[in-house]
């Protein structure tokens, strides 16, 4: 099996989000391209994790490049959601001090994500969560 096939349900996952390709070269799978936004970066990211081995078998550059509609909302527009993707050990007080400034503030994130946490207390690796 080659690491096309490997890494299929990555490749499925990217299409239509990711402008570049995957390609086998000496023994990596090589994901380049870019994306439109930070979700589509970790929607394809979280489906390369699905395989325990990746760091062996994958060298990617996948970038977020905005459109440039995205550029001109900048006056005026809404500002672009901003996401986290959850790490091993990470809490939502932990999150909420980094990415909002105040461990206290961990409800909001919670609050915002309610579609996909049950519990404030129960956060996975590799959950992308809206950072309010």
């Amino acid at each position: 099996m080659g690491l096309r096939d490997k890494y299929n349900y990555a490749i499925q996952t990217a299409k239509g989000k990711f402008d570049g390709s995957a390609q086998e070269k000496d023994g990596k799978l090589n994901f380049v391209g870019t994306v439109k936004s930070e979700a589509d970066a970790n929607e394809i990211w979280n489906a390369i994790k699905t395989i325990p081995d990746w760091r062996n078998d994958i060298i990617a550059d996948i970038k977020v490049v905005a459109p440039p509609a995205a550029a001109a909302a900048g006056v005026g527009g809404t500002a672009a959601a901003k996401t986290y993707t959850v790490k091993p050990g990470d809490t939502l007080s932990a999150i909420a001090k980094s990415q909002l400034g105040n461990a206290g503030d961990y409800m909001k994130i919670f609050e915002a994500n309610k579609d996909k946490l049950s519990d404030p207390n129960k956060i996975q690796p590799g959950q992308v969560l809206r950072i309010p």
